[in-house]
């Protein structure tokens, strides 16, 4: 069975080509537009990955993953930031709140999927 993300990105666009990636390794994928979003999905399905954003609206991915931390069954789900953010502030912001992985944007199609691999132990 094909290992599941979880794209959260407010950018369809981005949305679309992450997940365009991601199907064409293999990968099953579902988008969520914010965090919000992003949580309620979670919380209906199972997910082997998360991908997502930091700036976006209602609930931004800093909030999403400090949200998804708190749960013992999220804990060790691991989660790539994909942003424009780049400083090393941003970053630092990023794994504290709980990211495995952080890239800035855009994100070439290599990097993407050698980070999914690695984080699924593929």
């Amino acid at each position: 069975m094909a290992k599941r993300i979880l794209v959260v990105d407010d950018s369809e666009i981005v949305r679309n080509l992450h997940s365009f990636i991601l199907k064409a390794t293999g990968y099953d994928v579902v988008n969520a537009a914010n965090g919000y979003e992003a949580l309620e999905k979670l919380y209906q399905d199972e997910f082997d990955l998360i991908v997502t954003d930091v700036n976006m609206p209602k609930m931004d991915g800093i909030m999403l993953i400090k949200e998804i931390r708190k749960e013992d069954r999220y804990k060790e789900i691991p989660i790539i930031i994909v942003s424009t953010e780049s400083e090393m502030q941003d970053k630092q912001i990023g794994f504290s709140a709980g990211a495995n992985v952080y890239v800035v944007k855009p994100v070439k199609e290599e990097a993407l999927i050698m980070n999914a691999k690695m984080l699924l132990q593929e």
